[in-house]
């Protein structure tokens, strides 16, 4: 082999996504903007999906610095028919569609007695049902390519927590979801996991003042708040050859703090 020329295998090893096609929602910023990251950085071309299509300008930059193709598109994720035109258009655009990360959620907290029917529902809509619509509207797709399906969870959807009754059920109908699905699609050899961050440093966290974050942290038996390129890291590994035989699973990644 000619010296001057790379190895195919240390290419291999380094992007093991070349050629693959991904789908990240909620990748404007945090947790979903590293995982469209750690996939660009694998060699994955990434359709970064938000709200508005203009919040995903830095990240489809980054993305496309890196050497891949990238693209930012909006929808609601709620609404069904949207996203299925949405998940039409990125396959055109890409050629297919060979991994989906489902990372678009929002939290409106309170306790149970004061939590309006509104805010219930838009969590639930957001988190669980914007899920549903992108696997429902991707499946097909995934089981041309043999695909991977990623679930962002969250550690309150395995233990709940006071003031989240709608976020607590919408993460953990999520893990419900992806047992299920996971189940259907594996005899067409498409790989459905779920990973559930604890608490991140992300924008979401970020309203926690300095006393609170500290006590926070000192319940996590690592002894600190995790970082969303660490989260990143266990989609990638999903979505790559480490995940091939790995299905219908919820990989809890809180530095011990659901124990």
């Amino acid at each position: 082999m000619d010296a001057s020329q790379p190895n195919p295998a240390s290419i291999a090893a380094d992007r093991p996504l070349m050629g693959k096609v991904a789908l990240v929602t909620g990748a404007s910023r945090g947790i979903g903007r590293a995982v469209a990251l750690g996939l660009a950085q694998a060699g994955a071309a990434v359709a970064v999906v938000a709200t508005k299509a203009s919040g995903c300008a830095d990240t489809v930059e980054a993305c496309r610095a890196l050497g891949v193709k990238a693209d930012a598109f909006g929808v609601d994720v709620a609404d069904s028919n949207a996203v299925e035109a949405l998940v039409k258009e990125i396959a055109q655009a890409f050629g297919g569609l060979d991994i989906l990360v489902n990372n678009a959620g929002i939290t409106r907290d309170g306790l149970l007695l004061r939590m309006s029917e509104e805010d219930f529902d838009r969590v639930v809509d957001v988190n669980l049902k914007g899920t549903f619509n992108f696997v429902k509207s991707a499946s097909r797709l995934l089981m041309k390519s043999r695909g991977r399906i990623v679930n962002v969870s969250s550690v309150v959807g395995i233990t709940g927590n006071a003031g989240q009754v709608n976020y607590a059920a919408s993460k953990a109908g999520v893990i419900g979801l992806t047992r299920s699905v996971a189940k259907e699609l594996a005899g067409r050899g498409v790989t459905v996991n779920a990973v559930a961050p604890g608490y991140i440093e992300t924008d979401m966290t970020a309203a926690i003042d300095g006393a609170a974050a500290a006590k926070l942290a000192e319940a996590i038996p690592l002894g600190r708040i995790g970082k969303a390129g660490e989260i990143a890291a266990t989609v990638v590994f999903l979505a790559g050859p480490g995940g091939d035989y790995i299905t219908g699973q919820t990989l809890v990644v809180d530095g011990g703090l659901s124990l």
